[in-house]
């Protein structure tokens, strides 16, 4: 059976070809991510009148399913600290880009639901970021009772990543490692 060495203890080469390992693979999949948001057929689902909450709701447990996921692969991998790092930097990005979604078509739906013109998905991209890192420019503001509804489930949640989310890497990251100490010799 292989039992990887604590990453600490590698050569410093290793460690950085496994650290840039892990970077290509996050930068991979963020980018990938951000292509789907761009290239999705949102447009569709409001078409459809599927109304927004049930959509993200969807998005959403998808997502919990995602961090469950990343959660266990953290747990059993060989690196725990390293898979911590791409399992925050593809979580982060999903979260973001579901929200920025929903804002889309909210938009889409009626623009009167933000103070700005009718929004692409730049636009949305942006104002989620700008939501989420609480900087809030005030240049596209929600207006609508829906659109504040969404904005405040954003915020509620953007204090569960932060905080919890973090809390659950890291804690998966210690029984990882602890998992490696014990199998070692």
């Amino acid at each position: 059976m292989f039992i990887p060495k604590p990453l600490r203890s590698l050569p410093p080469a290793q460690r950085r070809r496994l650290a840039l390992l892990a970077f290509a693979r996050s930068l991979a999949t963020s980018l990938g991510l951000v292509a789907l948001y761009y290239l999705a057929p949102l447009q569709q689902l409001e078409e459809l009148s599927v109304p927004v909450p049930a959509s993200l709701s969807v998005a959403l447990l998808i997502l919990a399913g995602v961090v469950t996921w990343q959660v266990f692969s953290i747990t059993r991998a060989d690196y725990p600290a390293l898979r911590a790092a791409e399992a925050l930097s593809v979580t982060t990005p999903l979260f973001l880009l579901l929200f920025a979604a929903a804002y889309f078509i909210l938009a889409q739906d009626n623009p009167a639901n933000f103070s700005s013109h009718t929004l692409t998905r730049t636009d949305t991209l942006y104002f989620t970021v700008s939501t989420f890192t609480t900087v809030g420019f005030g240049d596209i503001t929600a207006t609508s009772e829906a659109a504040h509804l969404i904005v405040t489930v954003q915020m509620l949640l953007d204090l569960l990543v932060l905080g919890l989310g973090f809390r659950l890497f890291l804690g998966a990251v210690r029984t990882g490692e602890s998992r490696l100490s014990d199998a070692s010799p």
